[in-house]
């Protein structure tokens, strides 16, 4: 009888994990709702409840073996549904109505580029390699939308902010994914938490935070694009290196005859 039971169990942990996934379309939709009604420092702190569920669902997932005991179940599928609506729509619903984008139809053109590139930065099958990137400007939007927002930025630099970082999610720069990581991973997973930390100190400031706040918590924005180019180019050199050296050559295959 003890099998069943635990079997049972496990079952229960393993959803109880997709339920706390899930709970980011709720969040999403009181994003939504709250933007419209004005509420901006509200959506800002549920941009942080949800990037904090984001950031620890994916462990919770491993430790209950989700996939081994719930194998019907596409957690991932699910983890990139709430990711695109909480990390790419409700932020560009955010900065359109509460007038940080153009208003009429030139801000809703600027949020719909955003929105599709997103939607191929999202649907690409190597937008996760294996080593554990993002390929691409990992549609942070809510990072973005969050410092537009306490820098107090107009239109254009809005705009212009946004479609340099639509630009980005085509190069083919690997972005660190801080989770997992396997280079760095104790300073950068310190660094995020600091970060986070940040995040709520200036919300807590808002709407006239430090700015020696927000430039601290820049510092971090700073090393993960440094982390990722510094990455991306040694890997590419080794890839280069390893694609010349003799043995690689003696193992391709002849061209011709």
């Amino acid at each position: 009888m003890s099998a069943p039971h635990s079997g049972s169990r496990h079952r229960i942990a393993a959803m109880s994990v997709h339920a706390y996934t899930a709970l980011g379309v709720v969040l999403a939709l009181l994003m939504v709702h709250l933007s419209y009604a004005g509420e901006v420092e509200i959506v800002l702190w549920l941009f942080l409840a949800a990037m904090i569920i984001d950031g620890t669902d994916g462990f919770l997932a491993r430790r209950f073996r989700v996939k081994e005991v719930v194998p019907g179940f596409d957690g991932a599928l699910l983890d990139n549904i709430i990711d695109y609506i909480t990390y790419a729509f409700a932020p560009m619903v955010l900065l359109w109505s509460t007038g940080y984008l153009p208003e009429g139809w030139l801000g809703g053109a600027v949020a719909s580029v955003v929105l599709l590139a997103s939607c191929y930065q999202f649907c690409r099958s190597d937008a996760k390699t294996d080593d554990h990137f993002f390929l691409g400007f990992p549609s942070y939007w809510n990072i973005a939308a969050f410092y537009l927002i306490v820098l107090g930025a107009g239109p254009t630099a809005t705009v212009t902010t946004l479609l340099v970082l639509t630009v980005l999610v085509f190069v083919p720069i690997k972005y660190v994914y801080p989770s997992r990581t396997e280079t760095a991973w104790w300073p950068t997973m310190m660094l995020t938490t600091l970060w986070l930390g940040l995040y709520a100190l200036i919300l807590v400031q808002f709407p006239s935070p430090s700015l020696w706040l927000v430039g601290l918590s820049g510092g971090y924005v700073l090393y993960y694009a440094a982390l990722s180019l510094h990455l991306t180019l040694t890997r590419r050199g080794q890839d280069s290196g390893a694609e010349g050296s003799p043995r690689a050559a003696a193992s391709s295959p002849a061209v011709g005859g």
